[in-house]
Protein backbone atom coordinates (compact mmCIF):
# COMPACT_ATOMS: atom_id res chain seq x y z
CA UNK A 1 0.00 0.00 0.00
CA UNK A 2 1.78 3.12 -0.95
CA UNK A 3 2.39 5.50 1.95
CA UNK A 4 1.55 8.54 -0.84
CA UNK A 5 -1.76 10.92 0.12
CA UNK A 6 -4.86 10.06 -1.76
CA UNK A 7 -7.09 12.69 -3.04
CA UNK A 8 -10.53 10.28 -1.66
CA UNK A 9 -11.07 9.67 2.29
CA UNK A 10 -11.74 6.44 2.62
CA UNK A 11 -14.32 6.57 5.46
CA UNK A 12 -13.20 5.43 8.87
CA UNK A 13 -15.36 1.86 9.04
CA UNK A 14 -14.17 1.22 5.77
CA UNK A 15 -10.84 1.85 7.05
CA UNK A 16 -11.38 -0.68 9.60
CA UNK A 17 -12.66 -3.33 7.90
CA UNK A 18 -9.13 -3.56 5.66
CA UNK A 19 -7.46 -3.55 9.45
CA UNK A 20 -9.19 -6.34 10.30
CA UNK A 21 -9.10 -8.21 7.50
CA UNK A 22 -5.06 -7.83 6.79
CA UNK A 23 -3.93 -7.93 10.35
CA UNK A 24 -1.50 -5.81 9.62
CA UNK A 25 2.18 -6.43 11.68
CA UNK A 26 3.00 -3.11 12.97
CA UNK A 27 6.25 -1.97 14.71
CA UNK A 28 6.59 -0.26 17.67
CA UNK A 29 9.87 1.70 18.93
CA UNK A 30 7.88 3.51 21.84
CA UNK A 31 9.23 4.55 25.06
CA UNK A 32 9.50 2.16 28.20
CA UNK A 33 6.30 3.72 29.58
CA UNK A 34 3.31 2.83 27.25
CA UNK A 35 4.41 -0.89 25.28
CA UNK A 36 2.11 -2.43 27.52
CA UNK A 37 -1.11 -0.13 26.53
CA UNK A 38 0.00 0.16 22.95
CA UNK A 39 0.79 -3.68 22.39
CA UNK A 40 -2.95 -4.15 24.12
CA UNK A 41 -4.14 -1.63 21.66
CA UNK A 42 -3.08 -2.94 18.55
CA UNK A 43 -4.65 -5.99 19.47
CA UNK A 44 -7.81 -5.14 20.39
CA UNK A 45 -7.96 -3.14 17.09
CA UNK A 46 -7.15 -5.90 15.14
CA UNK A 47 -3.26 -5.63 14.34
CA UNK A 48 0.07 -7.39 15.38
CA UNK A 49 1.89 -5.64 17.45
CA UNK A 50 5.77 -6.18 17.86
CA UNK A 51 8.08 -4.40 19.98
CA UNK A 52 11.18 -4.97 17.93
CA UNK A 53 13.17 -1.59 19.23
CA UNK A 54 16.87 -3.11 18.81
CA UNK A 55 19.74 -1.85 16.61
CA UNK A 56 20.63 -4.45 14.45
CA UNK A 57 17.15 -6.25 14.13
CA UNK A 58 14.89 -2.63 13.70
CA UNK A 59 16.04 -2.33 10.08
CA UNK A 60 15.83 -5.60 9.35
CA UNK A 61 12.12 -6.01 10.86
CA UNK A 62 10.96 -3.06 9.19
CA UNK A 63 10.99 -4.39 5.51
CA UNK A 64 8.77 -7.06 6.81
CA UNK A 65 6.01 -4.49 9.07
CA UNK A 66 2.71 -3.40 7.37
CA UNK A 67 3.42 -0.11 9.33
CA UNK A 68 6.36 1.50 11.84
CA UNK A 69 5.72 4.19 14.75
CA UNK A 70 8.52 5.79 16.47
CA UNK A 71 7.81 7.53 19.51
CA UNK A 72 10.25 9.55 21.28
CA UNK A 73 9.23 9.07 24.57
CA UNK A 74 12.34 7.57 26.24
CA UNK A 75 14.89 7.66 23.46
CA UNK A 76 17.53 5.79 24.98
CA UNK A 77 20.74 5.01 22.41
CA UNK A 78 19.71 1.94 21.10
CA UNK A 79 16.28 3.28 20.99
CA UNK A 80 17.80 6.22 18.85
CA UNK A 81 19.76 4.12 16.30
CA UNK A 82 17.12 1.60 15.75
CA UNK A 83 14.29 4.89 14.67
CA UNK A 84 17.07 5.43 12.39
CA UNK A 85 17.51 2.12 11.11
CA UNK A 86 13.58 1.15 10.53
CA UNK A 87 12.92 4.84 9.04
CA UNK A 88 14.90 4.29 6.05
CA UNK A 89 13.66 0.59 5.29
CA UNK A 90 9.64 1.77 5.34
CA UNK A 91 7.96 4.49 4.14
CA UNK A 92 4.48 3.78 6.02
CA UNK A 93 6.00 4.99 9.71
CA UNK A 94 4.43 7.33 12.34
CA UNK A 95 6.14 9.86 14.10
CA UNK A 96 5.19 10.58 17.48
CA UNK A 97 7.31 13.47 18.38
CA UNK A 98 7.11 13.70 22.31
CA UNK A 99 8.15 16.83 24.48
CA UNK A 100 9.56 18.07 21.10
CA UNK A 101 11.05 21.57 21.87
CA UNK A 102 10.97 21.31 25.53
CA UNK A 103 14.06 18.55 25.76
CA UNK A 104 17.14 18.71 23.55
CA UNK A 105 18.36 15.21 22.79
CA UNK A 106 14.67 14.23 20.88
CA UNK A 107 14.05 17.83 19.65
CA UNK A 108 17.59 16.92 17.35
CA UNK A 109 16.46 13.31 16.69
CA UNK A 110 12.84 14.50 15.26
CA UNK A 111 14.96 17.12 13.06
CA UNK A 112 16.78 14.32 11.69
CA UNK A 113 13.92 11.78 11.04
CA UNK A 114 12.33 14.06 9.42
CA UNK A 115 14.36 14.44 6.28
CA UNK A 116 12.99 10.62 6.13
CA UNK A 117 9.67 11.70 5.57
CA UNK A 118 7.15 9.75 7.72
CA UNK A 119 4.08 9.16 6.37
CA UNK A 120 2.00 10.66 9.53
CA UNK A 121 3.27 13.35 12.44
CA UNK A 122 1.05 13.24 15.29
CA UNK A 123 1.60 15.15 18.33
CA UNK A 124 -0.64 17.45 20.82
CA UNK A 125 -0.43 21.23 19.45
CA UNK A 126 2.57 22.39 21.40
CA UNK A 127 4.48 19.52 19.92
CA UNK A 128 3.18 19.87 16.61
CA UNK A 129 4.11 23.74 16.29
CA UNK A 130 7.82 23.15 17.95
CA UNK A 131 8.25 20.90 15.43
CA UNK A 132 7.63 22.93 13.24
CA UNK A 133 9.62 25.47 14.40
CA UNK A 134 7.31 28.01 15.97
CA UNK A 135 7.44 27.44 19.56
CA UNK A 136 9.51 25.85 21.92
CA UNK A 137 6.98 22.78 23.27
CA UNK A 138 4.56 22.45 26.02
CA UNK A 139 5.22 21.17 29.48
CA UNK A 140 7.14 18.68 29.30
CA UNK A 141 4.29 15.72 27.56
CA UNK A 142 1.62 18.26 28.45
CA UNK A 143 0.13 20.57 25.91
CA UNK A 144 -0.05 24.43 26.66
CA UNK A 145 -2.17 24.98 23.27
CA UNK A 146 -4.88 23.56 21.53
CA UNK A 147 -5.68 22.05 18.02
CA UNK A 148 -6.36 24.94 16.05
CA UNK A 149 -4.03 26.91 17.37
CA UNK A 150 -1.48 24.92 15.68
CA UNK A 151 -3.28 24.85 12.94
CA UNK A 152 -0.72 27.34 10.76
CA UNK A 153 2.46 25.16 11.72
CA UNK A 154 0.80 21.75 11.03
CA UNK A 155 -0.55 23.40 7.91
CA UNK A 156 3.49 24.47 6.95
CA UNK A 157 4.54 20.89 8.65
CA UNK A 158 2.45 18.59 5.90
CA UNK A 159 3.66 20.88 2.83
CA UNK A 160 7.34 20.76 3.88
CA UNK A 161 7.65 17.20 4.96
CA UNK A 162 4.66 15.69 2.66
CA UNK A 163 3.49 14.13 5.87
CA UNK A 164 -0.10 14.29 7.04
CA UNK A 165 0.11 16.04 10.55
CA UNK A 166 -2.18 14.88 13.32
CA UNK A 167 -2.78 17.21 15.95
CA UNK A 168 -4.68 15.41 19.18
CA UNK A 169 -6.54 17.63 21.66
CA UNK A 170 -10.33 18.20 22.53
CA UNK A 171 -11.16 18.15 18.53
CA UNK A 172 -8.60 16.70 16.71
CA UNK A 173 -7.20 18.46 13.35
CA UNK A 174 -5.42 16.06 10.35
CA UNK A 175 -4.23 18.17 7.57
CA UNK A 176 -2.45 16.99 4.53
CA UNK A 177 -1.23 20.64 3.75
CA UNK A 178 -4.60 20.70 1.19
CA UNK A 179 -6.98 19.35 3.32
CA UNK A 180 -8.06 19.53 7.29
CA UNK A 181 -10.20 16.73 8.72
CA UNK A 182 -11.57 17.54 12.10
CA UNK A 183 -12.52 14.53 14.36
CA UNK A 184 -14.92 15.24 17.08
CA UNK A 185 -15.27 13.76 20.32
CA UNK A 186 -13.48 11.49 22.90
CA UNK A 187 -12.88 11.18 26.24
CA UNK A 188 -11.24 13.19 28.70
CA UNK A 189 -10.51 10.23 30.77
CA UNK A 190 -7.42 9.25 27.96
CA UNK A 191 -5.56 11.96 29.47
CA UNK A 192 -5.69 10.31 33.00
CA UNK A 193 -4.08 7.19 31.95
CA UNK A 194 -0.35 6.06 30.66
CA UNK A 195 -0.32 5.70 26.64
CA UNK A 196 -4.11 6.87 25.85
CA UNK A 197 -1.89 9.65 23.42
CA UNK A 198 1.19 7.46 22.52
CA UNK A 199 -1.12 4.27 21.58
CA UNK A 200 -3.07 6.52 19.09
CA UNK A 201 0.22 7.25 17.22
CA UNK A 202 0.29 3.20 17.28
CA UNK A 203 -2.94 2.74 16.17
CA UNK A 204 -2.31 5.23 13.15
CA UNK A 205 0.75 2.92 12.13
CA UNK A 206 -1.65 -0.10 11.64
CA UNK A 207 -4.08 2.01 9.04
CA UNK A 208 -1.41 3.41 7.16
CA UNK A 209 -0.49 -0.26 6.46
CA UNK A 210 -4.41 -0.72 4.88
CA UNK A 211 -4.83 2.54 3.19
CA UNK A 212 -3.29 5.90 2.65
CA UNK A 213 -2.04 8.74 5.47
CA UNK A 214 -4.90 10.79 5.82
CA UNK A 215 -7.48 8.27 6.03
CA UNK A 216 -5.07 6.52 8.66
CA UNK A 217 -5.05 9.48 10.91
CA UNK A 218 -8.93 10.32 10.62
CA UNK A 219 -9.98 6.73 10.73
CA UNK A 220 -7.51 5.83 14.12
CA UNK A 221 -8.51 9.32 15.66
CA UNK A 222 -12.71 8.51 15.14
CA UNK A 223 -11.76 5.00 16.23
CA UNK A 224 -10.38 6.33 19.67
CA UNK A 225 -13.15 9.50 19.78
CA UNK A 226 -15.88 6.30 19.95
CA UNK A 227 -14.44 4.04 21.95
CA UNK A 228 -13.00 6.19 24.43
CA UNK A 229 -16.55 7.87 24.45
CA UNK A 230 -18.34 4.72 25.31
CA UNK A 231 -15.81 3.08 27.66
CA UNK A 232 -16.69 6.63 30.04
CA UNK A 233 -20.30 6.10 29.83
CA UNK A 234 -19.83 3.01 31.36
CA UNK A 235 -18.89 5.36 34.75
CA UNK A 236 -15.72 4.18 35.44
CA UNK A 237 -12.80 6.11 36.57
CA UNK A 238 -9.03 6.13 35.30
CA UNK A 239 -8.01 2.44 36.91
CA UNK A 240 -10.97 0.56 35.12
CA UNK A 241 -11.06 3.09 31.94
CA UNK A 242 -8.41 1.64 30.51
CA UNK A 243 -9.55 -1.95 30.06
CA UNK A 244 -12.84 -0.64 29.55
CA UNK A 245 -11.88 1.03 26.74
CA UNK A 246 -9.65 -1.85 24.97
CA UNK A 247 -12.76 -4.04 25.58
CA UNK A 248 -14.64 -0.79 23.56
CA UNK A 249 -11.84 -0.84 20.77
CA UNK A 250 -12.26 -4.57 20.52
CA UNK A 251 -16.09 -4.22 20.40
CA UNK A 252 -15.71 -1.50 17.50
CA UNK A 253 -17.61 -2.90 13.81
CA UNK A 254 -16.75 -1.61 10.39
CA UNK A 255 -20.58 -0.72 9.94
CA UNK A 256 -20.70 1.26 13.16
CA UNK A 257 -22.12 4.70 11.96
CA UNK A 258 -20.69 6.84 14.55
CA UNK A 259 -17.09 6.26 13.20
CA UNK A 260 -17.92 8.56 9.95
CA UNK A 261 -19.92 10.95 11.83
CA UNK A 262 -17.58 12.55 14.00
CA UNK A 263 -15.19 13.71 11.14
CA UNK A 264 -15.48 16.96 9.08
CA UNK A 265 -13.90 17.79 6.43
CA UNK A 266 -12.59 21.20 4.85
CA UNK A 267 -9.52 22.68 2.86
CA UNK A 268 -6.33 24.20 4.54
CA UNK A 269 -6.14 27.69 4.61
Amino acid sequence: MSAHPSAVLVEPGNALALLRSSQPLTQCITNAVVTNMTANALLAIGASPAMCDIPGEAGVFARIAGGVLVNLGTPTAEQRDAAREAVVENARWVLDPVAVGALPIRTALAAELLAHRPAIIRGNPSEIIALAGAGSGGRGVDSTDSPDDALDAATRLAEETGAVVAVSGERDLITDGRRVARVSGGSPLLTRITGGGCSLGAVMAAFVAVTDPFSAAVAASAVYAVASERAEARGVGPGSFSPAFLDELDALTPRDSALSVRVSKGVAP
